[in-house]
């Protein structure tokens, strides 16, 4: 055992070092999220970062331990999450890719790895986080990517929801949308990027901002349903976050339609800019 304590959620300040002879590493991970209690490991299901832990484990010969940008729930998937992790392992990137994915199960695959600054830090250093939600709204229910995308029974108006995500942008009380059991010290949250996008029979919601509550994305999600169905007028996600209750709100979206699809990272630190997946969308939604 080394003769350091590792604390994998405490970043190293700018200027200090690692420990003698520790890298740091990062990587970037895709997952199908669907038999998995969500990206945190737990006692008493199968997670992520337990698969990916016992991976890069292997791989280095001595035990991982990593940190994520964000901790995805039950069932959310991802296409570009990132990690890092330190070991005294000398792995080339490619080494550390091959090695982890001959180990992991088919659901969860690294797509990128490499030696990286010490200060960097997977959800520290983050200044953005884009999730995908993929709707397919049709009569019958898809039997291809079932769980990968979420069934609405009924037609969905694009142009509808697409006028309700206006009001979510700009820097605001995200109270209305936030999970029971979110332990975040404050509610407000910068969003820079909602949109609605049609792509084939799917209907893809878009979301970029600095960071998120807990089943945020989802709970606006069940909202914009609720407008696309003709349920509601789009000013009415403009209210519920003026009054800022949850109870108000619409029911929380399934996660099988959610994917956590781009993390943003300063320059130097050269995280690369995969397409934001998942797989089968384009690169460029329009």
């Amino acid at each position: 055992m080394p003769d350091w304590v590792y604390t994998p959620n405490c970043r190293i300040p700018g200027g200090q070092q690692l420990p003698s002879g520790i890298k740091r590493y990062a990587a970037v991970v895709q997952y199908d999220g669907s038999t998995f209690c969500g990206f945190q490991k737990q006692t008493h299901s199968p997670s992520v970062q337990a698969e990916l832990e016992r991976a890069l484990s292997y791989v280095a010969d001595a035990p991982v331990i990593l940190s994520c940008a964000g901790r995805t729930d039950t069932a959310v998937h991802a296409s570009h999450q990132v990690i890092h992790f330190d070991s005294s392992a000398e792995r080339s990137g490619y080494n550390w890719v091959q090695g982890a994915n001959s180990q992991l199960p088919n659901s969860i695959a690294l797509l990128w790895a490499d030696e990286i600054e010490g200060d960097f830090h997977a959800r520290h250093s983050a200044t953005s986080r884009t999730y995908r939600y993929v709707m397919a709204a049709g009569n019958a229910r898809p039997a291809i990517l079932a769980d990968g995308v979420t069934w609405v029974k009924f037609p969905l108006d694009a142009q509808v929801m697409q006028d309700a995500c206006q009001y979510l942008l700009g820097e605001q009380d995200f109270s209305a949308f936030r999970g029971s059991g979110c332990q975040s010290l404050s509610p407000f949250r910068n969003v820079t990027a909602a949109n609605i996008y049609q792509c084939g029979q799917l209907l893809v919601f878009e979301i970029t901002a600095n960071a998120f509550v807990l089943h945020m994305v989802r709970n606006i999600v069940g909202s914009l349903m609720e407008v696309g169905l003709g349920r509601q007028q789009p000013h009415w996600i403009k209210q519920l976050l003026i009054d800022g209750d949850r109870r108000y709100s619409a029911a929380t979206a399934p996660p099988n339609g959610l994917y956590l699809v781009d993390v943003k990272y300063p320059q130097q630190f050269a995280i690369p800019r995969l397409p934001r997946g998942p797989l089968f969308l384009p690169n460029q939604l329009q």
